[in-house]
């Protein structure tokens, strides 16, 4: 049964409090009168409400939505694993009284990790319009500026490269044949494993790249074309598994059993495809030249990375998924978007635009971006709906006015203004891990996205907040 929040305190809860009282961050104390706010409280009882049916009045009481809500954003505050949360909680009595347990018993990493993908990324982002409105009803933030960027916030993958996907493809597969033929009666197919022989290839790929001699780019091709053909059996016997599952003569009587084997079923029809996209892009990098081909993979367990390449020196390509940043007054992020696939920066400012006037009813008085968000359609657009002053640079033009116009005192103050929001995005990924998304899928970037954003602008409101109260 979920509940919205601890109903009945203790006499140790009393105690806690009592022992705890000076020992919080300044922001903490502010951070916890918003998060005791009724509408944040319900999106969050509603998500976990979903999970099973009649869930809000029957079965044991679960962990309270509140307690919930905090301890996810205690995770993206400080960084942690599900595993760090559970035993810095347990040990800690602030974040004890923070997080709302208490006295009771911390939720254990496994059940938190079921919690926390129970909020999807459509409630996370409800929590984090919820937040930004409260900034406003605070008038911390008014709309009055708005500055945008983008990055790219990475996948949880290794780095790439043909050899180790197939490899990668070889494993799973056999992986996913030896759970079946464990279940299954004794019937059918019988495994042959050439995990051994696909590592033997591995070992001669990588010391035949490391070659710059005609011989060793032809012994580069043999090992592939080795790899290749022991990948393509291993599809082979895999496709046979799934049919013999699939016609009942790898089965069994029990249900549990059948149950499992038609898990890795499924998991095979899943990989089977990806596999076979592998073997097809290295065939036409190896043997074609061609290292562009269509539908390319760069991971098995995380298929929708993306190659983006922004042009950076220390990082020139990244394997990820594209992120906009939009931000207003006190450093706060006004709203994020990760993109399924990457957009040009030039065609997001106007989509900007009409965010922030339906968040703050009235368009910014000045819009500072980059010079990837330049062009005279946007300038145009974004004086059309009434922004006064446009600090987006033109870094090709050769116009004696324009040149002038992006010297005068209040479009170079505006880009003075912009370089925050590289700051913001720099803190974004080191203080709270969007330089690399830990969570599997699309939804889980999605939710890694935006419960650090959330966490960083709780941070902030209750930093200026506390700032406010000292005056």
């Amino acid at each position: 049964m979920i509940e919205l929040c601890r109903r009945q305190l203790n006499f140790a809860d009393g105690l806690i409090a009592e022992e705890v009282e000076e020992l919080w961050e300044d922001w903490m104390r502010h951070v916890d009168e918003v998060l005791a706010d009724p509408q944040l409280l319900d999106v969050v009882y509603a998500a976990l409400a979903r999970r099973w049916t009649n869930s809000r009045t029957r079965g044991r009481k679960g962990t309270p939505a509140e307690v919930v809500l905090r301890l996810l954003l205690l995770k993206h505050m400080r960084n942690w694993s599900y595993a760090v949360l559970e035993r810095e909680v347990r040990a800690n009595l602030v974040y004890r009284q923070f997080t709302r347990v208490g006295a009771a018993k911390v939720p254990d990493a496994k059940t938190l990790g079921k919690l926390g993908v129970a909020l999807g990324p459509e409630m996370v982002e409800q929590i984090h319009q919820r937040v930004v409105a409260i900034a406003q009803e605070k008038k911390i933030i008014h709309g009055r500026r708005m500055r945008v960027d983008t990055t790219v916030v990475e996948t949880d993958i290794h780095y790439p490269t043909d050899s180790t996907l197939l490899g990668d493809g070889v494993r799973v597969l056999t992986r996913a044949m030896k759970k079946i033929g464990e279940l299954a009666d004794a019937a059918g197919a019988k495994l042959r494993d050439r995990t051994r022989s696909t590592r033997n290839c591995l070992i001669n790929i990588g010391r035949a790249s490391r070659s710059r001699v005609k011989q060793g780019k032809e012994r580069l091709q043999q090992s592939y074309g080795k790899l290749l053909s022991i990948t393509s059996r291993v599809v082979g016997q895999a496709k046979r598994f799934v049919q013999e599952v699939a016609s009942g003569l790898k089965g069994s009587a029990c249900i549990l059993t059948q149950a499992g084997i038609e898990a890795e079923r499924k998991y095979l029809l899943t990989m089977i495809p990806r596999v076979q996209q592998v073997m097809k892009q290295t065939r036409e990098r190896i043997f074609n030249g061609n290292p562009h081909s269509s539908g390319k993979l760069v991971s098995l367990f995380e298929a929708h990375t993306e190659i983006i390449r922004k042009g950076k020196a220390s990082k020139p390509t990244e394997f990820g998924k594209m992120v906009k940043i939009q931000e207003a007054e006190a450093q706060l992020v006004t709203h994020y978007q990760v993109y399924d696939e990457r957009p040009s920066d030039s065609d997001l400012l106007v989509a900007a635009l009409d965010v922030h006037e339906q968040q703050f009813g009235h368009p910014p008085r000045l819009v500072a971006a980059d010079a990837g968000f330049f062009s005279a359609h946007n300038e145009a657009a974004a004086h059309a709906r009434g922004v006064k002053r446009v600090s987006i640079p033109n870094r090709s033009t050769k116009s004696v006015e324009r040149k002038k116009h992006q010297k005068k005192r209040w479009f170079r103050n505006g880009q003075k203004w912009r370089t925050g929001a590289e700051g913001r995005i720099s803190l974004l990924k080191r203080r709270h891990g969007l330089n690399r998304c830990r969570y599997k899928g699309p939804s889980g970037i999605g939710r890694w996205v935006g419960l650090g954003v959330v966490a960083d602008n709780l941070i902030n409101i209750g930093l200026k907040m506390a700032s406010s109260a000292k005056r």
